[in-house]
Parts: structure tokens; sequence; C-alpha cells
């Protein structure tokens, strides 16, 4: 059995306190050309949008992709850690929720910027093994001021064993009470295009050998953050409103090729509540949105 003073002194070796406060930042343009393959890959009309009109709120995930240069990749496609994010020595790495306010929205034409902080790192030891939770806080600006504030989670995990699969746990029951539903497939091509889209390289997501060989998945996974996406296009769609904010959390992975059951509550009070259940009724995802009159 593990010596548990050892234990916690690895623990605290992944915390890097040394990080806390390291920040970056990013430009972008809100191109319109980049505006139409995003609505094209939603399946809108490409001249959905013209110069200067206002992008859906949750359409800024979309943009101000980390451009690291081929070789700065590691394995799994990711950018390498050690220069903005810490370098967390565990190598599986995934997306698990965000907190983000709309305090003002960006425009088709807009020049951008996006300051990243790091925010928190909490090492944990879990039933998968040792874990580290780093919140990164981004703020996205127009002209000096802010039109989004985002602190998004991910989580390092310990790599799989060969053949070990995804660790068993009970599956999270979904809320009760729904008052609408809808099926999706989880296209392979929409996930694709959703990659390139945000020039994300993460092998997960295209790779099925690399998922099921070096992360223990059955197949390639869905992205967590598309997964939102839809939650939230669901969420306006029902309400006709644009959300003022929302907090996003994942309960466990979804896998393409799978149908999801988008479902919620109907906007009460200016609050909505979304989430996405997977094939055999276990919660997937949640989406809590601020929706005012």
């Amino acid at each position: 059995m593990p010596d548990q003073a050892v234990m916690e002194s690895d623990l605290a070796s992944l915390a890097f306190p040394d990080w806390i406060g390291r920040s970056t930042s990013t430009e972008d343009e809100i191109t319109l050309p980049a505006v139409r393959r995003i609505a094209v890959t939603f399946d809108q009309p490409a001249d959905t949008f013209a110069k200067g009109d206002a992008l859906p709120p949750h359409w800024y995930s979309m943009f101000f992709p980390a451009l690291a240069r081929q070789s700065e990749l590691g394995h799994d496609g990711h950018p390498r850690k050690g220069d903005f994010l810490p370098p967390v020595p565990l190598p599986r790495r995934m997306f698990v929720g965000r907190r983000v306010q709309f305090p003002g929205a960006l425009h088709v034409g807009d020049a951008a910027v996006k300051r990243s902080e790091i925010a928190a790192i909490t090492p944990k030891r879990g039933r998968s093994g040792t874990m580290a939770f780093l919140t990164v806080r981004h703020t996205i600006s127009v002209a000096g001021k802010p039109v989004v504030i985002e602190e998004q989670e991910v989580v390092y995990r310990e790599a799989a064993a060969p053949g070990a699969g995804v660790p068993k746990k009970e599956p999270t029951l979904p809320p009760a009470g729904a008052t609408w539903r809808e099926s999706v497939f989880l296209d392979p091509v929409l996930l694709f295009r959703y990659s390139a889209v945000t020039w994300n390289g993460h092998r997960i997501h295209y790779d099925a050998d690399y998922a099921r060989d070096q992360e223990g998945y059955p197949a390639c996974v869905q992205n967590g953050a598309l997964t939102v996406h839809l939650l939230v296009d669901a969420a306006m769609r029902r309400s006709g409103r644009r959300p003022t904010g929302l907090t996003a959390r994942l309960s466990q992975p979804l896998f393409v090729g799978q149908n999801v059951v988008l479902t919620g509550h109907d906007a009460v009070d200016g609050r909505m509540l979304v989430w996405a259940e997977t094939e055999s009724g276990g919660l997937a995802a949640t989406v809590e949105l601020e929706m005012p009159a």
C-alpha cells in the first residue's frame, strides 16, 4: 500500500503555485469568411451573416485558437505544456466545464484580444488515479471593453493501462421533468469540421486507433465543447433568447457514431437548464443559462 505522506507529496508537486497568475494575450479578427465557415458547419446558409452583425454569444469559443507550430505539438496533437500551460506530468487532457458571462457581443469585422490567465491548479486523487484540474480565465475585449469573460476547466489524468478501457462508474442520472427533447446523431463529419474550425488537433477526436490504444476509449471521442455548443443552440431555438451567461459541466464522455438526446426545461425566472443524455439514459453534460426576458 502506498505511503500516505508520499502520496500527498506527489499531489503537492502537481500544484505549480508559481504558475498561478501567468498570462498571455492573443489577437484575432472576426472575419466574414471565418463566420461563414462556422455557419455552414452548423447547417446555416453561408450568407446568414454580414459585416457588422452580432454573433451568437457562444460562438466566441471558435476563435482565438492556440497556434502552436507543428514541432511544438505533443504526441496527442495538443500544444506541448511548459510555455503558457504548466508542465503537468499527466498525459491525458480533457475539457470538463466552463463558466461564462457575456457583458457585450462580438460582431463580424471586430478586431478582438483575448487575455488568458492561469487561475487555479488543483491536484486530486480519484477512482481513476491522480488528476490535476486546471482553471484558465479568459477575457475577450473589443476596443478595450470586455465582451466575454470565461473560466474554463480542463483535467489532466494518468495514462490509461493497455486494454483498461474507460473506468466503470455508476452513471449520473439526468434531472427530472424535461419539457422538450431532441435526438442528435454524433456525426464524425461534424466533429471533423468543428475541429478544423477551432484548429483542434487532439487525436482522440479523429484517430480511432490512438483513442482506443493510447487513451482507452472505445471509439473517437465527441468534443465536449461541441456538445456544449449543440446544447446552447437547442436552448436558443427553444427560448428565442440570447443568454447573458452560462455554466457548463461534462459528466461522462460521448463517442462518435452514437445518438445523444438534447433535452431540458423551458426558461423560468430568467434561467434555463438543458442537458445531454447518453443512449443508455445517463447524464453526459449540463448547461445552465441566464436567459433574461
